[in-house]
């Protein structure tokens, strides 16, 4: 890989896993940047921070950190790592300090995404009936893999803080989903304009890594190509 590119570090939302940045990684590599997937637990923020951290050590050069959905979070706590040069958010939550993702959510029509949501054991998990509203524009059968493999978060998540927030003294990029149900369109536009980030819409779902990967291409080479001056 071109030391001369930034590293892209990738951290995944809520009921997902580093592979859902699969139709990403191979055309990044491609074009001679280093790239790794963090997995998160998503059983603390801290844990999946440090697992952030983790894959930052694995890479060579300055790194674009790209977080969907709840990774939006992670990234904005891991963020200040002197390793970052940029942040990349996709449908992603980015609160300030001392705001949860709850309070964030709360200024916005609530997300049907939450009516359809199954607890157990201190988990959450997407109900089969509530697959639409996170990824409802892929074809039948890939939402039916999503829902098959989809990771489980701890009910306390989205209760937790950062203190000092990375979109404060880092580049940002965001990709606004215009047909997500999950994170509402109007909550991801509050948050580019608040960070001042450089943002696209597109009409996607929730996930527009696997439905629009062109569109979140594109968005990471205009964020690496800004880290490089």
């Amino acid at each position: 890989m071109s030391p001369s590119k930034p590293s892209i570090v990738f951290a995944h939302g809520l009921w997902a896993d580093g592979s859902c940045y699969s139709e990403l990684i191979p055309v990044l590599q491609g074009e001679g940047h280093e790239v790794v997937s963090a997995q998160n637990s998503l059983d603390t923020l801290d844990g999946d921070v440090d697992a952030v951290r983790r894959a930052l050590a694995r890479v060579d050069s300055p790194a674009v950190l790209v977080g969907h959905s709840w990774g939006g979070f992670v990234i904005t706590a891991a963020g200040t790592d002197d390793r970052v040069a940029g942040l990349v958010y996709i449908a992603a939550l980015a609160p300030d300090a001392g705001e949860t993702p709850q309070d964030l959510i709360g200024k916005f029509d609530p997300p049907p995404l939450f009516g359809h949501l199954d607890a157990e054991d201190g988990r959450l998990w997407i109900a089969r009936d509530g697959i639409s509203d996170f990824c409802g524009d892929l074809p039948e059968a890939e939402q039916q893999l999503v829902w098959a493999t989809q990771g489980s978060a701890a009910e306390g998540l989205l209760a937790a803080t950062v203190d000092d927030p990375a979109w404060r003294s880092r580049p940002s990029w965001f990709c606004v989903t215009r047909q997500d149900r999950a994170v509402m369109p109007d909550l991801q536009r509050f948050e580019a304009e608040r960070m001042g980030a450089t943002a696209v819409e597109v009409d996607s779902s929730h996930v527009p890594m696997l439905s629009r990967p062109e569109v979140v291409l594109d968005l990471i080479r205009s964020a690496a190509a800004g880290v490089t001056g």
